[in-house]
């Protein structure tokens, strides 16, 4: 069998290590903006059972601090000596209807205070049983928004309440310049004990989370017969890549979690800590380097009735 021509080899070496700065460069820009995103969820879990859990007939201001011990991107570690902090306020009118403005600020972003989400929805109790939720978000970022890919997300949630038991489902659109779907399948517990360790109520809510979401994958072809090498040739004497590119999305199981909040309640205070422990998984075609990881989360908070 005849060898490739010599100077399409040198040209495959040559394209391969730009190509390869390109999609690194890329990558963690990619991560970075992933981070933003996808972690959002984890910051705002303990505030949105809390409130999930709470019968409210009355309007309330919820006001919180929330840290995070390490940054994530959809339950995918970027390193261990990463942490963030949110602070937020929320009003809560009695008909359901809510607006929030929360920020985030991570010494591992440059600027650190890197984002501001205002966000307006509705939650509705549909008995004793069923909770259901629609937002609205929109992102403001501390950088240049033309290079990040997402600025608004619709989101959906159903909630599904026992006794001890609830099973939740979050659907998430992020658009922009860019578009994808999360999908968060999530079952947790809920045993509280009321005027214990000088709380008035002791609320610890154990969780199973599953992610599910989509991403684009770019796949680079190389010539692999005869044929195509005299294709690839013809491709570059028209000023072409001599290699083909081909893109598509895929769709997956992204991540399995495992959580264990505490929330203590004290008048219009409350203190919640929690542990989480996360199993990420590439979607087929991702080349990601991913590892198991858990990161520990506290948040203070203070929710003030209103008329």
């Amino acid at each position: 069998m005849r060898s490739k021509p010599a100077y399409l080899s040198w040209l495959f070496i040559a394209a391969s290590c730009v190509y390869a700065q390109k999609v690194d460069a890329l990558k963690n820009k990619s991560d970075s903006i992933l981070t933003i995103n996808d972690s959002l969820s984890i910051f705002q879990l303990i505030d949105s059972l809390i409130i999930l859990f709470e019968e409210q007939n009355h309007s309330f201001l919820h006001a919180r601090l929330m840290y995070n011990s390490n940054v994530l991107a959809a339950g995918r570690t970027l390193g261990i000596d990463q942490f963030g902090l949110s602070p937020g306020i929320t009003y809560h009118h009695k008909s359901g209807a809510y607006a929030d403005i929360s920020g985030y600020w991570s010494r591992n972003f440059n600027p650190n205070y890197y984002l501001t989400i205002f966000s307006a929805g509705y939650m509705r109790a549909l008995g004793k049983r069923f909770t259901i939720m629609a937002s609205f978000d929109h992102y403001a970022y501390g950088f240049d928004q033309t290079s990040t890919p997402f600025t608004d997300a619709l989101s959906a949630s159903v909630a599904y309440d026992l006794k001890h038991l609830s099973i939740q489902t979050d659907y998430s659109y992020f658009f922009g310049n860019q578009q994808v779907h999360r999908i968060t399948q999530s079952v947790y517990g809920r045993f509280e004990k009321e005027n214990a360790w000088k709380a008035d109520k002791i609320i610890f809510n154990p969780g199973f989370y599953l992610l599910l979401g989509d991403t684009e994958v770019t796949e680079i072809i190389l010539p692999d017969n005869r044929v195509e090498w005299i294709v690839a040739w013809l491709r570059i004497r028209r000023g072409l890549p001599w290699y083909t590119v081909r893109t598509y999305r895929v769709f997956g199981i992204m991540n399995y979690a495992f959580s264990a909040p505490l929330t203590f309640k004290k008048g219009i205070f409350n203190l919640t800590l929690s542990y989480m422990y996360n199993i990420p998984r590439a979607l087929p075609g991702e080349v990601l380097d991913l590892s198991e990881s858990s990161f520990f989360m506290a948040g203070v908070s203070c929710q003030v009735p209103m008329k």
